[in-house]
């Protein structure tokens, strides 16, 4: 490997390193800004006689599962680096806790002014992007980091909220500052290094979470938007129960019927596995979002 290789690595290790002690979970990345470690699973046969079959997110005990063996834990992260010695960069992963991180992506590699598409949405929803860390991309774009919820899980999305904006959430990585890539170095923009992630805007926040899929169309009665409601928390999966559940409360709550839906959707979040915890605490979360009293 030359010189200049091996000091990258060195370098995005001790950069790594740092953000594990702000309590961000990373991964090494290789300079194509992809997991440096290949998947352990990637030889193995396709499991024809279980279609029912999960993947395996590291329980395998073995490295290579990209950003499910995200760690702040630095004798973990040594390991990964030590396993990928071409690595130059790493990825901090979005979703977990401390901070819940949330990414927004501002392209320019779209065409369009995604910045001004920000403001735009701002202005439109009536929200203010607070002072937060900016991470600048050697294209020029950048990333906002923004910290979410505990109890809500915001999906990654790619001009979703508009063009040249994508989403990093839960299961997503942001590239982090100090990170050496083919097309140049990742860095934070003067000012924000000392600024921890900004909570994310309610506003903002609602339009980052997925609208409903209508499940049986029934026809309208004085009822139906309540039930439809209930219905869209019912037809949840792992994964997103907490997210829909979410969702369907601060709808409740912006159209007048959130008290009378809390026991309703509470039930329905019962059926879909939450505890009667979870859910009370992720309703109460909607109201407080949507500045009702829980």
């Amino acid at each position: 490997m030359a010189t200049t290789d091996r000091q990258a690595t060195t370098l995005a290790l001790a950069h790594a390193l740092s953000a594990a002690e702000r309590g961000l979970a990373v991964i090494p990345l290789s300079r194509t800004k992809l997991p440096a470690l290949r998947s352990p699973h990637r030889d193995d046969p396709e499991p024809q006689s279980q279609p029912q079959s999960q993947p395996c997110h590291g329980e395998c005990g073995r490295l290579g599962h990209g950003v499910y063996d995200a760690s702040t834990h630095p004798a973990r992260i040594r390991e990964q680096f030590a396993a990928a010695p071409w690595a130059t960069g790493y990825g901090i992963a979005c979703g977990l806790p401390p901070h819940h991180l949330i990414g927004v992506d501002l392209d320019t590699k779209s065409g369009t002014d995604s910045s001004a598409a920000l403001r735009e949405l701002a202005l439109r929803h009536l929200f203010t992007i607070p002072d937060t860390v900016v991470i600048l991309t050697p294209s020029g774009g950048r990333h906002l980091w923004l910290s979410g919820p505990p109890d809500v899980v915001v999906p990654n999305s790619a001009g979703r909220l508009a063009p040249g904006i994508d989403i990093r959430g839960a299961g997503g990585y942001l590239v982090g500052p100090g990170s050496r890539t083919d097309h140049g170095v990742y860095g934070t923009a003067p000012g924000t290094a000392h600024l921890a992630p900004a909570a994310c805007p309610p506003a903002l926040l609602r339009l980052l979470l997925p609208p409903p899929r209508a499940q049986h169309p029934t026809p309208p009665s004085a009822g139906d938007h309540g039930q439809g409601l209930v219905q869209f928390v019912l037809a949840a999966h792992e994964g997103q129960r907490n997210t829909r559940l979410f969702w369907a409360a601060c709808r409740a709550y912006e159209d007048g019927i959130g008290p009378a839906l809390v026991v309703p959707l509470i039930e329905a979040a019962l059926n879909t596995g939450l505890t009667e915890r979870e859910a009370r605490a992720t309703i109460a979360s909607a109201a407080r979002m949507t500045g009702h009293r829980p």
